[in-house]
């Protein structure tokens, strides 16, 4: 039996710039499924994104989604695209052994965790306050190197890294401080500051875009309080969860959230493609 992908509509060119298909998946000419292909808004018109990939019932488990998967790579190749990307929902088991499989690595996952009522107290002597405009300047700096180092250590090109770090950050912050939804704390121990905090409002929940610990502090417990002040900020806007990001191999912090009782709900992979 051979398993091939058929068009199943011409290429989409998106507003932003994104290139999308739909193709089905068929057995000797027979659909059993179909797959949505893309370009990423986020890298651009060279990295690829298997958007959705499903396959019906009665032909699951027979290695169909693994042979559209590789015939999804020479699709986007022939668009020029030399990385692949796929997000896989952390039930989906299956699935996520099958991405392996294939080579593609995890780079980051999403977690989650539903907020209660309560709001949690702060350890004594720390408090929260917001940032100054003459804090923003430097720690937005160290966040751009920050998220730069970070992707490229995961396979990003350097250039293209730095790239999205600025983009990213004038998307989100693009009033600086005066940015609707979004927080900026410090966090300060006996009046010294410890860490940082960036949260904001992100598909109705409470989304920890940055949570970062003074070098000089860390191993005292501030990363947790710096967590539970963002638990405060989202119980007391009224959401009913609140959601982060974590690089794989960052095991002090997946140690944390997990301490915290996060749990991860989706898991982000990548494949370069020779």
């Amino acid at each position: 039996m051979t398993t091939t992908l058929r068009p199943a509509e011409p290429l989409q060119h998106q507003a932003d710039g994104t290139r999308s298909r739909r193709y089905q998946v068929c057995v000797n000419s027979r659909p059993v499924g179909g797959i949505r292909l893309g370009t990423s808004p986020f890298f651009g018109d060279s990295v690829a994104q298997i958007l959705d990939l499903r396959i019906e019932e009665p032909d699951r488990r027979r290695g169909r989604g693994t042979v559209a998967a590789l015939a999804a790579e020479e699709v986007v190749r022939s668009w020029g695209c030399d990385r692949i990307e796929a997000s896989v929902p952390a039930e989906a088991e299956t699935a996520l052994k099958v991405a392996t499989a294939l080579g593609y690595v995890v780079r980051n996952r999403h977690m989650q965790k539903p907020l209660g009522d309560t709001a949690p107290e702060l350890p004594a002597g720390s408090r929260a306050r917001p940032m100054t405009p003459q804090e923003y300047g430097p720690w937005r700096e160290l966040l751009t190197r920050n998220f730069t180092a970070s992707w490229t250590e995961r396979g990003v090109p350097e250039a293209e890294a730095r790239t999205r770090a600025l983009d990213s950050n004038a998307e989100l912050m693009p009033h600086e401080l005066a940015t609707a939804d979004m927080d900026f704390s410090v966090l300060e121990h006996d009046g010294t500051v410890v860490g940082t905090l960036w949260t904001g409002l992100r598909d109705g929940s409470t989304f920890v875009y940055k949570v970062e610990s003074d070098a000089r502090h860390r191993g005292r417990g501030h990363g947790r309080t710096l967590m539970l002040l963002a638990e405060a900020q989202g119980i007391e806007a009224g959401l009913p969860a609140i959601r982060l990001n974590v690089f794989q191999g960052n095991a002090p912090a997946e140690r944390l959230y997990e301490s915290l009782g996060y749990e991860t709900v989706t898991y982000h992979l990548y494949k370069t493609l020779l």
